[in-house]
């Protein structure tokens, strides 16, 4: 299906108001994406050119560049979610909860959510067969943690024309990749339909820090920006704000404060709720329209 077979346009300001139990008026969902990349293949993501160009292999530099995040850097961000005491969002890719067990445990004894991403880290278009890959994650993520995901995130936000239809005959709830709303929605798929749960782009660390080379302080300003304008949005109808950070970018020494600071700041706000994708998937189910048909 074309994405607008899947969704029709809707007006933010056209819809019926939506309202968050306990007088909040926005949701804030913390997503961290947690990857194993593998030594023998180009890595997803560079920091350091070789002298002579090319792609090395073995790429050290930019696989100990990532490896690092996973090592310090994803325990120097726990630190913050402990001290506010705020629940996240562990986007994971399959092949990572065998080589990271202590960052799945860290996760588990928080009862953060799990959500598939992708079994490695590449493209899903690349995937040779993209159903095993969204069913296998599942089911790593089902014995590492007695429960089968519910929300997907694909790999850079990739897709194929078909990966809805997969992600919901697999038996996914909710899926993230189509940042086109503040509000969560409905897509059509070959079966029954599925939610997308807002994310985002713009406060994103790959993006603004690795494409926009922006410097560390700049994921604060832009963070707190965005709340201020989507709270203001918020007054008579519910939104939702994400925050997107990967452990060796957000884990980061320099900038790992800039991140701390924005939890001060948003929790000055007592109508804001912290929640889970899953958690603001069972709100929207429970108050948001009903599915269309397919």
């Amino acid at each position: 299906m074309l994405p607008t077979e899947r969704i029709s346009y809707s007006p933010i300001d056209a819809r019926p108001p939506l309202k968050l139990p306990n007088g909040k008026r926005m949701a804030v969902w913390i997503i961290v994406n947690v990857e194993e990349w593998d030594a023998k293949q180009p890595m997803p993501r560079t920091v350091l050119t070789p002298p002579a160009g090319g792609s090395p292999s073995p790429d050290v530099p930019n696989w100990a560049w990532h490896e690092y995040g996973n090592r310090v850097g994803f325990w120097r961000m726990l630190k913050v979610f402990d001290d506010y005491k705020i629940p996240a969002a562990l986007a994971i890719n399959g092949a990572a909860l065998a080589a990271y067990p202590p960052i799945v445990e860290a996760a588990k004894t928080r009862n953060w959510e799990f959500m598939g991403h992708g079994f490695t880290q590449r493209n899903m278009q690349k995937v040779e067969n993209e159903r095993e890959d969204i069913r296998k994650t599942a089911d790593v993520i089902e014995k590492a943690t007695g429960k089968r995901p519910r929300g997907w995130l694909g790999p850079g936000l990739t897709e194929t024309w078909e990966t809805p239809d997969l992600l919901k005959q697999e038996g996914y709830d909710y899926v993230a990749d189509w940042v086109l709303d503040d509000q969560p929605v409905w897509l059509k798929t070959t079966t029954t339909p599925i939610v997308n749960v807002p994310y985002t782009q713009e406060c994103n660390d790959v993006a603004m820090m690795l494409i926009q080379h922006h410097k560390a302080s700049e994921y604060y300003d832009r963070a707190i920006d965005q709340f201020e304008q989507i709270y203001e949005d918020s007054e008579q109808s519910a939104r939702v704000m994400a925050l997107v950070v990967h452990p060796y970018i957000m884990g980061a020494p320099h900038r790992l404060k800039h991140f701390r600071r924005i939890f001060e700041t948003i929790q000055k706000k007592s109508d804001v709720a912290f929640m889970t994708g899953e958690q603001i998937l069972d709100w929207y189910l429970s108050v948001g329209p009903k599915a269309p048909e397919a």
